[in-house]
């Protein structure tokens, strides 16, 4: 029965402490929320004897077996070592699934439940701060700080110091995203392995401004029909605060370059050569991406998908109370439109 404040957070699932058998990670950063959930777990397996053991069931096991949730958290393993049970919330795990749970049972596993944001009166918040074997942990997106502690748990493993002109630049390329910002610093350990220090010359040869890197990220994926990865980046861009007509704005000068090239692949060039000729160059991290796009896209497919852009983003600047929705569809259109030319 108790309500983590987000500064609390990390000290609190470093030490479970065993009165819990149930746990709300909520907050707006997915990526922490996932981090610190697969953290406790971690933890609690570690210190029943015998291990426990981790288990993730998701929406379709949900909707293939209602049952299987409470079953798994209220059977007594036969060897011992209990049970964490990892989901995250969807039109399936809701919170008249989840608070009989927490009212009127004891659990033999360990629950771990991870959601968005949550108002302070949200009924699933509220049922997780309530119940006395329960508890509510609040995440939300990393200040400089945070990044900072995740810096250094990154590099000290690996004996990598970074100046301190090299931390501040890399601070500033990281987004609010956890799970993204481990990912870039893992990417620039890499690259530094050896050296002993990492330079401002390392982040600005490895690590992009974070904003800029998802706007990319979405825009390659809906170039090559990948429309999941295409809403998942969305979503992160959007949360972070990046404009949903500056996004639009992005896919449209994405489309209207690759319009562009594919004019110079039907004229007879190469795609590597015309790829090649581009001015200013683009980055080689860059190359193999656009090339697929190239190979995927027609001049027909692109003449539909510039009409299509320019009408979002006309819609867009009418209407700004759907400019997300309408991005959202913009990028699922595209998506749709590249599978066909493979």
């Amino acid at each position: 029965m108790v309500a983590v404040k987000a500064h609390q957070a990390q000290a609190f699932l470093k030490s479970p402490d065993p009165r819990y058998s149930a746990y709300l990670i909520f907050g707006g950063d997915a990526g922490l929320v996932s981090e610190r959930a697969a953290g406790i777990a971690k933890a609690i397996a570690a210190n029943d004897t015998p291990p426990g053991e981790i288990v993730r069931l998701d929406e379709i096991d949900i909707e293939a077996d209602p049952d299987k949730l409470s079953v798994e958290l209220l059977t007594i393993p036969m060897f011992g070592g209990r049970k964490i049970v990892r989901v995250e919330t969807s039109r399936r795990v809701t919170t008249n699934m989840l608070k009989p749970l927490l009212d009127g049972h004891a659990l033999a596993g360990v629950l771990i439940v991870e959601a968005g944001n949550l108002k302070k009166d949200d009924a699933l918040r509220l049922a997780f701060e309530k119940a006395p074997n329960a508890a509510a942990v609040a995440c939300y997106a990393d200040d400089g700080r945070d990044l900072d502690a995740v810096i250094s748990d990154v590099l000290q493993p690996l004996r990598l110091t970074i100046t301190p002109g090299a931390r501040q630049m890399l601070v500033s390329r990281l987004g609010a995203d956890r799970v993204m910002s481990r990912g870039e610093i893992e990417k620039l350990a890499l690259y530094a392995q050896g050296q002993g220090q990492i330079t401002e010359d390392d982040v600005e040869a490895v690590v992009g401004d974070a904003a800029e890197l998802t706007i990319d990220r979405i825009v390659n994926a809906s170039a090559l029909g990948d429309g999941a990865a295409a809403v998942t980046e969305l979503q992160r861009a959007l949360h972070a605060g990046e404009s949903a007509q500056g996004i639009i704005n992005a896919v449209q000068r994405h489309f209207t370059r690759l319009h562009r090239l594919r004019a110079a692949v039907d004229g007879g060039k190469s795609i590597e050569q015309t790829i090649g000729e581009m001015r200013p160059p683009i980055h080689f991290k860059q190359k193999d991406a656009l090339a697929a796009q190239l190979r995927t896209w027609r001049a027909e497919a692109l003449d539909a998908a510039l009409a299509g852009i320019a009408t979002a983003a006309r819609a867009a600047r009418v209407s700004s109370a759907l400019e997300d929705l309408l991005v959202e569809r913009l990028v699922l259109t595209l998506s749709r439109l590249a599978r066909p030319a493979r």
